[in-house]
Formats: C-alpha cells, sequence, structure tokens
C-alpha cells in the first residue's frame, strides 16, 4: 500500500496556483498530443485508453517563484501517489498525469522536477519537464513537437530504457533502473514543507552537464 498522504503547502503556497481545468483524460492541446506520438511509443495507447490525465493551473496574480515552485510540488506529490496507485491496476504502464502551468517557464518548473524526480525515482517514477517553446530533438535526430504550454509530466518508468534519459545523473539512472515499489514513504525522515525539501534537492549532486537541476 502507498502513501497516499496530500501535501499539506502553506497557505500562501497553495494559493499561488488556481485551478483552471479540473483533471480530465480528454487532451488539452489534442494537435500536440498527435504530434508526439510519434515519439512515444507508450503515448498513444495511453491516450485511446483514456490513461492519460490533465489538469491545468494559471498562476496567481502577484504569487512568487517559490511560491509557485512549492504548490507545484505539492500538487505533483499528490498525483505522483496517485499514479503509484494506478500503476498496479490493469495497464498501468499506461498511466500518465500531466499538470500544466499557464504562464509558466522553466524556472517554475527545475526545482520541482529536481526534487521530485530524486523522491520517487526509487519507487519507479519518471517526471517530465517540458516548457512552452522548448526546442528538442529525440535520441535519432529528429525535431520534437515545440511545447504550446509548460507542463510535468508524471508516469511509471519503463525500466529497460528509461535510465538512458537520465545519462547526466548515472546515480538517479542506476536507481530508477533497480526501483520497486515497495509501498515506501518517500518522504520517510523529510519535512514535507517545501522549504525543507528544496533545500534537501539542493545538496543532491548536480547533473554532469547542466547548471541548473
Amino acid at each position: 500500500m502507498t502513501s497516499t498522504a496530500p501535501m499539506e503547502p502553506s497557505p500562501a503556497r497553495a494559493g499561488a496556483l488556481r485551478v483552471a481545468t479540473g483533471r480530465t483524460s480528454t487532451p488539452v492541446f489534442a494537435g500536440y498530443v498527435e504530434a508526439t506520438t510519434a515519439h512515444c511509443p507508450y503515448l498513444g495507447p495511453s491516450v485511446r485508453n483514456g490513461l492519460t490525465y490533465w489538469t491545468t493551473y494559471d498562476i496567481a496574480p502577484g504569487a512568487e517563484l517559490f511560491d509557485i515552485e512549492g504548490a507545484l510540488f505539492a500538487a505533483a506529490a499528490v498525483c505522483a501517489e496517485r499514479v503509484r496507485i494506478l500503476s498496479k491496476g490493469q495497464r498501468g504502464h499506461l498511466v500518465c498525469e500531466n499538470l500544466v502551468v499557464r504562464g509558466a517557464s522553466r524556472r517554475h518548473l527545475d526545482w520541482p522536477h529536481w526534487a521530485l524526480k530524486n523522491l520517487y525515482g526509487p519507487v519507479g517514477l519518471m517526471f517530465g519537464k517540458f516548457w512552452e517553446g522548448e526546442e528538442d530533438t529525440s535520441r535519432l535526430g529528429a525535431d520534437l513537437p515545440v511545447p504550446p504550454v509548460t507542463f510535468l509530466s508524471i508516469r511509471p518508468a519503463v525500466r529497460p530504457r528509461d535510465p538512458q534519459f537520465l545519462h547526466n545523473t548515472p546515480v538517479l539512472a542506476d536507481t530508477v533502473r533497480e526501483a520497486q515499489d515497495d509501498g515506501r514513504n518517500v518522504f520517510d525522515g523529510l519535512d514535507r514543507d517545501w522549504a525543507t525539501v528544496r533545500s534537501w534537492a539542493a545538496r543532491l549532486p548536480k547533473p554532469s552537464k547542466e547548471s541548473t537541476p
């Protein structure tokens, strides 16, 4: 049984993001999703089976970066626990939760993404970060679809292939390769307050080829 206790951000951080569109399995950016299926063999089956979910947030007026990070981290941790549960069911390997943050950029994702993938890597979850206008290429050199929005993506790891996406963090790659979800509380011994989590994440070994997480 996984730990499903919700994150409890401070009132200020909890209010930094506001739900614009509640969780839905209907692709909110159908053209982008369809184009991306050519590069991800699991996305098409996931969408067809109603297992790719989207929740869209707006940034509250005047919200500070630190509070936005904390609110996004808290929301993503709740989704991660949901993925842990759903991944045990039929077609669980196809489950994918996406958190869209309208008006956000890469800097809003960096620290939440870094903390989350290190916390949940040992239980076999992968976290992707995509930002509006990002230009990137696949491992084969093909241009990837440009995201129309900024979002975090959460899914179960595909152990034979996902460690290759973590080549800049070889320790984490090995962790994901050997991951088993034994039902542990990934926050055991770590205060869930974002200030504490961010400080913990800052002490982790940095990616070998990136200056930011």
